[in-house]
């Protein structure tokens, strides 16, 4: 009898030693899954606010990046509706998390003779001050003011919660899908740039001319181009070397005849800046003269920059060109005013222009065409849209960059590259480069 009570009171010692110990690591553990739970209710609720405050301008940013997490976020943004529902199944998931384990803590923290009440009320302001301040206040008024850095943070986490609540998200998507379209709730306002454009031809179509047609269609696709899409690429720039005397800056610029050239040292990726040919005017008797003087400084924009934002500094800038770099800092080519005019009425034409420069109409179904020229520049040529080739175009500008998408390897004289009704056939090769294309395009077949 004495050894038995001797070992129960051995063993109760144990037990009443061994809870604390517990307590404390679970403790520690505890606060480390809240302060988890927190940042992740933060993260989900700083980016419901972030993606869907994103303009049409920050999402053709996102694109023109080549960040991981840009791509990711371009590909949330593809479905809307998956994304917001992955986002609030996720972040009630993780409140409820945290209400669960913060009273378990408070359970251990709180002095076991606290009233039922007093513990339930401490309960509530913990839970609800964590919930409204890390949950709710913070996150979203950072990301109100700082959207595209929180939409980018939050990309990763929000593809992994995707592929983890992606079977309820699609539930809840597919069911309020269907109460949308019994209760007829669908918003009428939503109208894509094709209605708009079908609107303008029934409206205007009949009264004004092909040209003004092409006006409003071309004030209406404005906003959403991108200064890569009309530049001028680095193949075609002409620039004056910094290290020329004046005479072979005159002579090079009387052979070329531009009004405006940057100057490079070394090479166009080193653009020093702007010469403007009719500085160089005043000098002209001259055989020496330090012409470096009268180079200006060089404007540079990145060529994901929308031109619409372009035209509104040329205009407070007073300046008609500019020196487009990649997000590397190399010179991707250059744009002026006259090319963002270009997209509102049309090929701007002077008397040093030459004609059919960059292709021929042989009739309504076949054109040459060089091919060094825009995509866009084509389209508007054949009367398509400028978003025709952008599924198979990937990273081309130009023609013989989206044969080459198209083909998958670089093609020989005379061979047609086929895309939907279009066949493209390579009509003459220099030195690795496609310089003449023959475009024929298809009756579409009617099903």
């Amino acid at each position: 009898m004495r050894n038995t009570t001797e070992g129960e009171t051995i063993l109760n010692t144990m037990l009443l030693q061994a809870p604390g110990v517990f307590s404390a690591s679970n403790t520690t553990i505890l606060i480390i899954i809240i302060l988890l739970l927190l940042l992740m209710t933060a993260i989900t609720a700083g980016a419901e606010t972030a993606y869907f405050s994103l303009t049409a301008k920050d999402i053709n940013y996102l694109k023109t990046k080549d960040q991981q997490s840009s791509r990711q976020a371009v590909n949330l943004l593809e479905n809307p509706k998956m994304l917001l529902a992955t986002i609030l199944v996720a972040n009630n998931f993780i409140n409820i998390a945290i209400i669960v384990t913060t009273n378990v803590l408070l359970r251990q923290l709180l002095p076991h003779d606290l009233s039922p009440t007093a513990s339930i009320f401490i309960q509530i302001i913990a839970v609800t001050f964590l919930l409204v301040l890390f949950g709710e206040v913070l996150p979203k008024v950072y990301a109100t003011q700082n959207n595209m850095r929180m939409a980018l943070f939050a990309a990763p986490v929000l593809q992994i919660l995707t592929s983890i609540f992606k079977p309820v998200s699609k539930m809840l998507v597919s069911s309020t899908s269907y109460i949308e379209e019994k209760m007829g709730s669908r918003n009428p306002g939503n109208i894509s740039s094709e209605d708009f454009e079908h609107a303008i031809e029934l409206t205007v179509g009949h009264t004004a001319t092909r040209e003004e047609v092409n006006i409003f269609k071309g004030i209406l696709k404005f906003g959403n181009i991108t200064v890569r899409q009309i530049m001028r690429t680095r193949l075609d720039v002409s620039g004056i070397p910094h290290d020329l005397n004046f005479r072979q800056v005159q002579n090079l610029a009387v052979e070329m005849g531009y009004s405006r050239m940057p100057v490079y040292k070394g090479s166009l990726d080193k653009v020093a800046g702007i010469i403007h040919t009719k500085d160089l005017l005043p000098y002209a008797e001259l055989d020496e003269f330090e012409w470096h003087t009268l180079i200006r400084h060089a404007f540079f924009v990145h060529e994901g920059k929308l031109i619409e934002d372009l035209l509104k500094e040329f205009q407070q800038k007073r300046i008609h060109f500019a020196v487009v770099v990649d997000e590397f800092g190399g010179t991707s080519g250059i744009v002026t005013l006259e090319d963002i005019m270009e997209e509102i009425i049309g090929d701007i034409k002077d008397e040093f222009d030459e004609e059919d420069l960059h292709f021929k109409k042989i009739d309504d179904h076949n054109f040459i065409i060089e091919g060094k020229t825009l995509i866009n520049d084509v389209c508007r040529l054949i009367g398509e849209p400028s978003d025709t080739f952008d599924l198979v175009r990937g990273e081309s500008d130009s023609l013989a960059g989206l044969l080459l998408e198209i083909s998958g390897k670089f093609p020989a004289v005379n061979e047609t590259v086929s895309y939907e009704q279009f066949d493209f056939t390579v009509l003459q090769i220099e030195r690795m480069r496609i310089q003449r294309i023959k475009l024929t395009i298809n009756e579409m077949e009617e099903d």
